[in-house]
């Protein structure tokens, strides 16, 4: 996939957390929402059903009253009317504010909403049906700052409190008030208001209430907390674990780790410790093989280069002395090999473009620079000695095969890439892969060496994670990319 295509789609993605405990924790909390908001919308809606329910019993029952005391007054002769009324005031005992108007009074209705056209409904259905279905009614819900009674349409603050305030008012509540106006007569309205009980003092449509809200605040408040410490303490031998994977000790001094944590943990940093001890018994090892080779090897090659000396046919020796110098050669370079790519050095910052000013300096001969670095790089973690031999071997092919060498340093925050450009012929498209194997040479022209730098700079780059890749420029010359990740 090309780079930019994994780019583009690792971008939707970023908002992840890269750490376990902010995983976790996000995990936790989408599922603590998730949750949430299902069990709050399980319980409004049965709240708001048994809400809509206990409203339209409540207010069928004001309904109820207000149509029998329509009809006991239709049952009143004209004259007894008005002495009823001013009993049901000064006695103060009733629910309903009861007047008769000559009019109907026109209020500022409370806004629509689905409760109050729900109340309004039961309302009229229960009045017409006792008080017949050509009755001339109005029913309303008004707010008790709006409302006005009697003829004169004072308001509820302009009446003395034993007329009104008892009746129409549940301080501090105030809720919306019923009014409904039946016309009895002509030019005779009965005028009928009445409070909504408790619990029913808003009409309003409510989402979720408060207490919900403050209760998932306090969970989470209360939960993350505690759940980051237990994370954090589980996760510790995880982060050290991943340091010393990262950097590799191979130090005897070197402490191993230590097992704590749950019991995966323990059996991963248990196997960490061995793979350890392993790879420095192997080390170990090889150093010695290394010395045995080495000495073992210096014997045999200084008795045959004594008896070559001893020769007096001229060809032969002659013939002689190149098979062992070739053989010399191959046992120095596959020794060479082996100790280039060895991986016993632990990991530092290594400040890459001071180490290829250094080689640049070193090839800049009677005014004339072979090796041109542009770009800049911050400080890579990497082993030194390994990227000096790996960026070494790919500066002395540039400049041995191409005349001159030019460096190019890409750093972003995930990866420094190192691009090495020469000048010379070029390799045939079917020969690049093969450049990387051991010992091989492209042609009779291009013998000296041993064919080992590039498969030594490959398995470097390799070892840091990274990768090393050969293309012909369309230019002319090879380019060399070595990728190094920064993680």
């Amino acid at each position: 996939m090309p780079s930019s295509e994994f780019s583009l789609w690792r971008k939707p993605r970023r908002w992840i957390p890269s750490s376990l405990l902010g995983r976790v924790l996000l995990l936790t909390l989408l599922a603590m929402a998730t949750a949430q908001v299902i069990s709050s919308m399980a319980w409004v809606g049965a709240f708001k059903t048994q809400r809509e329910e206990g409203l339209v019993v409540t207010t069928r029952n004001l309904a109820q009253s207000a149509a029998a005391t329509a009809q006991f007054f239709n049952s009143l002769p004209l004259e007894y009317r008005h002495i009823v009324l001013d009993q049901l005031r000064n006695m103060g005992g009733s629910r309903f504010f009861v007047s008769l108007n000559n009019k109907r009074i026109d209020m500022k209705p409370l806004p629509e909403t689905e409760l109050k056209q729900l109340a309004t409904d039961e309302v009229r259905s229960v009045l017409r049906r006792r008080l017949g279905r050509d009755s001339n009614l109005h029913v309303e819900f008004v707010s008790p700052d709006d409302l006005r009674i009697l003829n004169t349409e004072l308001p509820l603050d302009a009446l003395p409190p034993s007329w009104a305030h008892y009746s129409l008012t549940l301080e501090p509540l105030n809720p919306p008030v019923l009014v409904m106006q039946i016309e009895v007569a002509e030019d005779d309205w009965l005028y009928l208001a009445s409070p909504l009980p408790a619990p029913y003092v808003s009409l309003e449509d409510e989402g979720v209430p408060g207490q919900q809200v403050f209760f998932l605040a306090v969970m989470i408040g209360v939960l993350f907390p505690v759940l980051a410490w237990l994370i954090r303490q589980q996760t510790r031998p995880l982060r050290k674990l991943a340091k010393a994977t990262r950097d590799l000790p191979l130090d005897d001094d070197q402490p191993a780790l230590k097992e704590q944590g749950s019991a995966e943990i323990v059996a991963v940093t248990r196997s960490f410790n061995t793979m350890r001890r392993r790879l420095q018994n192997y080390l170990s090892d090889r150093e010695q093989l290394f010395r045995a080779i080495s000495h073992d090897l210096k014997t045999p090659i200084t008795r045959l280069r004594l008896r070559i000396d001893l020769i007096d046919d001229e060809p032969m020796r002659e013939r002689l002395e190149a098979d062992l110098l070739e053989l010399e050669l191959l046992v120095k370079g596959a020794l060479q090999s082996l100790k280039d790519t060895d991986i016993h050095e632990n990991v530092e910052p290594v400040d890459v473009g001071r180490m290829l000013d250094r080689m640049a300096e070193a090839y800049r001969t009677n005014g004339t620079e072979l090796l041109k670095i542009s770009g800049e790089c911050q400080p890579y973690r990497g082993k030194p000695l390994a990227l000096s031999r790996c960026l070494g071997n790919l500066v002395d092919n540039a400049i041995k095969y191409g005349e001159r060498a030019q460096v190019q340093l890409d750093d972003t925050a995930e990866q420094l890439v190192i691009r090495v450009d020469d000048h010379g012929p070029g390799i045939p498209e079917a020969e690049l892969q093969r450049i990387f194997e051991p010992y091989y040479r492209l042609d009779q022209a291009h013998r000296q060496g041993h064919g080992l730098g590039l498969g030594i700079a490959r398995n470097i780059a390799q070892n840091h994670g990274g990768d090393l890749n050969i293309s012909n420029r369309p230019t002319g010359g090879l380019q060399v990319v070595l990728s190094l990740p920064r993680h």
